[in-house]
């Protein structure tokens, strides 16, 4: 599931390969496990890793697109892809745990304690509660969205000096054993594609959250997400909260 063949010439004679000093730097950024194993699952012949672009480290180079993969805590990532946008085509991939399981190491960090099944299985929705950073990205064109349904082992380590948290279990590290599925969102009409077409009009975030089978509070987020993309838009209030409709719908 590449993305596509070589990166064309011309985006490749922008970009600069990196320099053993700026490896180095890259080393010290401490890559994590599932983070490393997406770029190595993305990349294919031709793909440039770790390019060094308009100032920042970009993950991939690949048919004259940048791709960019965040595991968390899109905030962090703001400047860099409103920055790059601005001269080129970027893709931002986001996983989401479909299914888990949960493995506890003991605190030498090497014998498994435990492996067992979460009950939690993750949705494509779940990318709304990063997106809230920059939402309105979508609509600018030169910027793609594309959420991985996978299968991960989230590792975790005891910790006695921090018991506050899970009894003492702290995440330690986030392993990919498979992809299972893809969406991509290119538009914002892809994204407003996730709002169920038989809910009424208008509707509210607690209507779309039973709708969709989600939280009110990330339906909360998928609306303001929605709303500042232009994608659906505020029509007044009743007791249940904000009421809104699709763009486009007509009364």
């Amino acid at each position: 599931m590449g993305i596509g063949p070589p990166p064309s010439e011309s985006a490749a004679d922008r970009a600069a390969e990196t320099t053993d000093a700026q490896r180095q730097r890259i080393c010290v950024l401490n890559e994590k496990s599932l983070h490393a194993a997406l770029k190595e699952w993305y990349a294919s012949p031709g793909t440039r890793v770790e390019v060094l672009l308009d100032g920042y480290i970009v993950d991939l180079l690949q048919d004259g697109r940048l791709v960019e993969i965040q595991t968390r805590n899109f905030a962090a990532l703001k400047q860099k892809v409103f920055a790059l946008a601005q001269r080129h085509p970027v893709r931002l991939i986001y996983p989401v745990a479909q299914e888990k399981w949960i493995v506890k190491l003991a605190s030498d960090g090497t014998e498994t304690v435990s492996r067992r099944k979460s009950p939690k299985r993750g949705r494509v929705e779940e990318v709304f509660g990063e997106l809230v950073s920059f939402p309105e990205l979508l609509s600018k064109g030169n910027f793609s969205l594309e959420v991985l349904l996978i299968q991960e082992e989230e590792i975790r380590r005891f910790d006695g000096a921090r018991r506050w948290r899970r009894g003492g279990w702290v995440t330690h590290e986030r392993r990919l054993l498979g992809v299972t599925a893809c969406k991509v969102f290119e538009t914002p009409a892809d994204a407003a594609a996730l709002v169920p077409a038989p809910l009424a009009e208008p509707f509210t975030t607690s209507e779309l959250a039973a709708a969709i089978g989600i939280r009110r509070n990330l339906a909360q987020k998928m609306a303001y997400c929605l709303r500042k993309m232009g994608a659906i838009r505020e029509e007044g209030r009743r007791r249940g909260g904000i009421l809104y409709r699709r763009v486009g719908n007509a009364a």
